[in-house]
């Protein structure tokens, strides 16, 4: 067994009403004026007056950023921590889907760094502690609230850039199945998509580990049992509770085992043409996961296993490949079939979006299969009809 750590949030805090704990958590936190950062369409959905009807009373004063937009621009961080400076935040809330996250903990270490988010793109760029942070996600999907990462889009360039750093990792999630009732099917789905993504990409990293692994397969059993039922019946709660739980466990196997070459494809995707995280991932995840099983048969029966498929007494590649028609059969339940011609990405373009693809070093890395830039071209060939 080879050497591992295994590192996430502080502290998690898991269950149905565990949002009207927030007052308290902040208060152990130390934390008096908080910024909330809220994703924009929440905000206007209702969850502003949510914020304020819980910290009613308290003497806790706050400001709110409610600017965050799905696949955030690098400017808003900045202006965020422009807002937090202003108002003398000793402390961020983050609100929403993974942007939201991603924006809240990234204007948490420039504000305490006095930075501005170019200068901490990449790995370890971030020299110090940021303020304290909360994440408080709403929809099962990035696991943003328990990982190291915040990635924004680089409008000028056309492409994605992360921050990661250990500084980035929440002080507290704090997690409420119940803040994820209202979420519309069509985006249960890819975001449950994206959870499901981060499970098996962690999973057949070559960089998991025994706890990684646990985490991460488990995150597969609860996102393939509950999946369909929180997209077609959004108000069922132990649905909703088992695709959070799913969700979590996907981004600690993330944040310890790392991803792998779906990301690296996505990425682009999402920088040039604004195609959501959640569906750029689930449109290249059956076809990476075809790619990948040479080099992780075992693991991908394993998978095939939890999502209930039956393997017993067939060839191991055979049973391995049932993972592959698991996920895309998943993924047709839940209405999210489509293909890069549907999203009008011209095919001239697939060696450029290669090109930038290996730029993603990190993930391809990780990955059990090593890939060129023709095996991507052809594998966004695969993903065009």
């Amino acid at each position: 067994m080879k050497t591992f750590s295994f590192t996430g949030a502080n502290k998690i805090v898991f269950g149905r009403g565990a949002f009207a704990s927030l007052p308290e958590q902040l208060r152990d936190l130390k934390i008096s004026r908080p910024l909330v950062v809220i994703d924009r369409n929440l905000a206007e959905a209702g969850f502003r007056d949510k914020v304020s009807a819980v910290l009613e009373g308290t003497r806790i004063s706050y400001a709110l950023y409610d600017k965050t937009e799905p696949e955030p621009p690098l400017e808003l961080a900045d202006e965020g921590t422009r807002l937090a400076l202003k108002k003398r935040c000793d402390g961020v809330v983050g609100i929403g889907g993974g942007s939201a996250m991603d924006l809240a903990k990234a204007i948490a270490v420039l504000a305490a760094n006095k930075a501005k988010a170019e200068d901490f793109l990449g790995l370890n760029k971030v020299p110090g502690p940021g303020l304290p942070k909360i994440m408080i996600p709403t929809t099962a999907g990035t696991g943003s609230e328990v990982t190291f990462t915040a990635v924004f889009i680089r409008k000028k360039l056309k492409k994605k850039e992360g921050m990661n750093s250990p500084y980035l990792y929440p002080e507290l999630a704090l997690l409420d199945p119940e803040l994820t009732l209202s979420l519309p099917p069509h985006p249960t789905a890819t975001t449950g998509i994206d959870a499901l993504c981060h499970a098996i990409e962690s999973y057949t990293s070559i960089n998991a580990s025994p706890m990684s692994e646990m985490m991460s397969l488990d995150a597969i059993r609860l996102i393939s049992e509950n999946l369909r039922t929180a997209v077609h019946d959004g108000t069922n709660i132990e649905a909703r509770e088992a695709m959070l739980l799913g969700s979590l466990y996907a981004g600690l196997g993330l944040a310890n085992a790392g991803v792998t070459a779906v990301h690296s494809l996505s990425y682009p995707l999402g920088g040039k043409y604004g195609v959501s995280h959640g569906l750029a991932n689930t449109i290249m995840l059956p076809r990476v996961m075809a790619f990948n099983l040479p080099g992780a048969l075992e693991k991908f029966v394993n998978i095939a296993e939890v999502m209930g498929e039956v393997v017993d007494d067939l060839p191991l590649r055979e049973a391995a490949y049932l993972a592959v028609e698991a996920v895309e059969a998943l993924i047709e339940d839940c209405g999210v079939m489509t293909t890069l011609e549907e999203l009008e990405i011209p095919q001239e373009e697939f060696a450029e979006l290669a090109k930038v693809a290996l730029t993603v070093a990190r993930p391809l890395a990780n990955n059990p299969c090593k890939m060129t830039a023709e095996e991507m071209v052809e594998l966004y060939q695969e993903a065009y009809s």
